[in-house]
């Protein structure tokens, strides 16, 4: 006793038809998903950003030039800095001056970050408070 819900026919027959409705149902609930989570994700905090301060330095007689060339070799006003003690010593020295000299820092296009940096942390380390960077202006096309 069996019912017969086809059209009736051969019972092996393949059916070629794809069903679309269970695609169609994914990428609605996947349309719906980023519709709410967009809005989510382009949050962003509110905050202030710096102005930019860039102005040309007024070279002073007292002014200390620290200069890094590409091979990572750097100098205290065109003399050659020996060691990292020698530099240290040498910020020490006036590092205690009342007001402190300005130091330039000269890093060349090519030379490694490291080298700079290196430079930067000596002067942190030996209590400088102001650093200045001396950078050549872009060429206006």
């Amino acid at each position: 006793m069996g019912m017969s819900v086809g059209g009736g026919g051969d019972e092996d027959e393949v059916v070629s038809a794809i069903n679309t409705t269970p695609l169609v149902d994914v990428m609605l609930v996947l349309l719906i998903i980023f519709l709410i989570t967009i809005p989510v994700a382009t949050h962003t905090v509110k905050v202030q950003l710096p102005k930019d301060a860039n102005q040309p330095s007024k070279i002073k007689p007292g002014n200390i030039t620290l200069a890094v060339t590409e091979n990572g070799q750097a100098y205290w006003n065109e003399h050659p800095i020996k060691s990292h003690a020698d530099l240290l010593a040498r910020l020490e020295q006036v590092a205690v001056l009342k007001p402190q000299p300005q130091i330039q820092i000269r890093g060349d296009a090519q030379s490694r970050y490291e080298a700079v940096g290196k430079i930067v942390a000596t002067c942190q380390e030996a209590g400088i408070y102001h650093i200045d960077f001396i950078t050549e202006q872009p060429h206006s096309e």
